[in-house]
């Protein structure tokens, strides 16, 4: 699968949800359901969300990155996934402790970037 394949399938609350739990991994599962929980939103609102603010805000390195890991994986779509899943992850729990409730790390407002993704 393609990257902007992937990106465009994940643009999508149900595709996400399940790009997710095929992952099969639990950890990485209860932390996209802890944090969605504090923008009010499912596993698959955040990880759509997830994708589309990588797309549109991660740095040129960040997108280096994401090339090199998806190169050196065997399932490339897999590696990209949990990568923008963890970089948004990682952001919100940055600024977890500067934010009110409800506002995400994109500081566009409360919730402005993850309510786009409902």
């Amino acid at each position: 699968m393609q990257l902007g394949t992937l990106m465009d399938h994940l643009e999508f609350e149900d595709d996400a949800a399940a790009a997710l739990e095929a992952l099969g991994d639990i950890v990485l599962f209860t932390a996209v359901q802890t944090v969605g929980e504090r923008f009010d939103e499912t596993p698959g609102a955040y990880v759509a969300g997830a994708a589309s603010r990588f797309a549109t805000q991660a740095s040129d390195e960040d997108w280096l990155n994401l090339m090199t890991i998806m190169e050196r994986s065997d399932v490339p779509a897999r590696a990209a996934l949990v990568r923008m899943i963890r970089w948004s992850l990682a952001r919100d729990a940055a600024e977890g402790t500067q934010q009110p409730a409800g506002q995400c790390s994109c500081g566009s407002g409360h919730g402005g970037c993850h309510e786009a993704a409902h």
